[in-house]
């Protein structure tokens, strides 16, 4: 077998270059823990002393981060692992389940949150200003600076997606918090204490569903949001002399990279043509659909009754 030097070269490089660009997501990731068991350790007491139910729902929003920010990391150390026999696929799957995992966890918050400020609203307590105000701009500069440091990998990575929405929603919550710190200086209104954790806990609810919806729709192996189905298909019956194609299938390998498989009825034609059509398919369908693992069955006449969908799973 004869193997192209310069082009296993480039894959070797390019190989390397993931891998160290997934490690310094998990850079990220810890530097963005480390600020978040710092921040709301300091709300928490804080929360205490200044008798604000928004301060302390605030906090523990933030401490389940800790919690979630923890889950991703070694999630993402998990996803680093190669394939195996046991596992063809590898481990990438591990950080989808971190955010379905991630969801679950703020759930629960979520709740704790809404039962003590339905109690705080019912029975309004008097709440230390100034010591809100403090705490509030201590976690909108942590969380800001966290926002940011996940900001360019949450935009192709599910699971560091769930982190930065956390970091999002902290950030959002302490401002919130900070505002009603402001209010509290001029109007004896205590029971806005209550109302903002109800607008924290809506909030955070949005993105449990969110991140739970997204998850699931890859661990069902769901078509990937965007793709049409019929799309691919005459994209990829544009090619000659390509007759047919059915039994499509596109699904998320992980939340970056997207699989294919379809059967191509073509002519009686040697194999070697049938290599170089794939080549050309599978580029097309990288650069329009973004699909970076493709599977073409090459055959002379369609199978079953050549539906769009594989008729087994009708």
């Amino acid at each position: 077998m004869t193997i192209n030097v310069k082009e296993h070269h480039s894959c070797t490089h390019d190989h390397h270059h993931m891998y160290k660009e997934k490690d310094r997501i998990g850079e990220r990731l810890l530097a963005t823990l480390a600020l978040n068991i710092a921040i709301p350790t300091a709300q928490i007491f804080g929360g205490v002393y200044a008798n604000s139910m928004a301060l302390i729902s605030d906090a523990m929003h933030n401490f389940s981060d800790s919690i979630a920010l923890l889950i991703s990391y070694f999630a993402h150390r998990l996803s680093l692992r190669g394939i195996s026999e046991t596992n063809t696929f590898g481990y990438k799957r591990a950080e989808i389940l971190a955010a379905q995992i991630n969801a679950i966890l703020l759930s629960l918050v979520a709740g704790f949150i809404l039962f003590k400020a339905i109690e705080r609203f019912i029975h309004p307590e008097e709440v230390a200003a100034d010591i809100i105000i403090w705490l509030a701009g201590v976690g909108i500069l942590g969380n800001g600076f966290s926002a940011w440091l996940l900001l360019k990998d949450s935009r192709h990575n599910l699971n560091v997606r769930g982190a930065f929405l956390h970091m999002m929603g902290d950030l959002l919550t302490s401002v919130l918090v900070l505002v009603s710190g402001i209010l509290l200086l001029y109007k004896p209104w205590y029971w806005l204490d209550p109302a903002l954790s109800f607008v924290i806990t809506a909030y955070i609810l949005k993105n449990c569903w969110d991140l739970l919806r997204q998850s699931s729709r890859i661990l069902m192996n769901a078509t990937p949001s965007g793709i049409i189905l019929n799309e691919i298909k005459e994209k990829i019956l544009a090619f000659s002399p390509i007759k047919g194609v059915h039994y499509l299938h596109v699904w998320n390998i992980n939340s970056s990279t997207i699989g294919f498989s379809c059967h191509v009825v073509v002519d009686d034609i040697m194999t070697s043509r049938t290599e170089d059509l794939g080549r050309q398919i599978r580029h097309e369908l990288l650069q329009t659909f973004n699909i970076k693992h493709a599977i073409l069955q090459f055959e002379t006449s369609a199978c079953g009754n050549g539906y769009l969908l594989c008729e087994s799973d009708l």
